[in-house]
């Protein structure tokens, strides 16, 4: 598929996709809105936290991570709800995929947490 704009207005476009994109999964997606009230409460968390700049930083990515693992498995499972309703195994080894990648990010997010936070528990 071709860009239809060059230069500032391909930019522009880009941003109304990606706003466009966050607006759908806002509405259609309620893991990702459980993901992002958690992810905000957690950024909050960070900011009080008294730790390193650095650690602050590791606390963060575990938490994009989870989001950007999210967006993925809905993306995936947009495409693969696409092509066919019916039951695939290559759709649900698919789907499954995509469930397994939320699930790292979290063990993932719990893991540098524990490792950061550990000192104060």
């Amino acid at each position: 598929m071709k860009h239809q704009y060059t230069g500032i207005k391909r930019i522009f476009s880009a941003f109304k996709n990606s706003f466009d994109g966050f607006v759908y999964t806002f509405k259609e997606e309620e893991a990702f809105c459980q993901d992002l009230l958690l992810s905000s409460i957690l950024f909050v968390v960070v900011y009080f936290l008294p730790v390193l700049r650095v650690e602050k930083v590791l606390l963060c990515s575990g938490v994009f991570f989870v989001l950007f693992a999210e967006l993925t498995n809905s993306a995936i499972e947009a495409c693969i709800d696409r092509i066919s309703p019916e039951w695939h195994s290559l759709s649900k080894a698919a789907k499954d995929i995509g469930s397994l990648l939320v699930l790292l990010s979290f063990v993932y997010l719990i893991f540098v947490w524990l490792m950061i936070c550990w000192k104060f528990i």
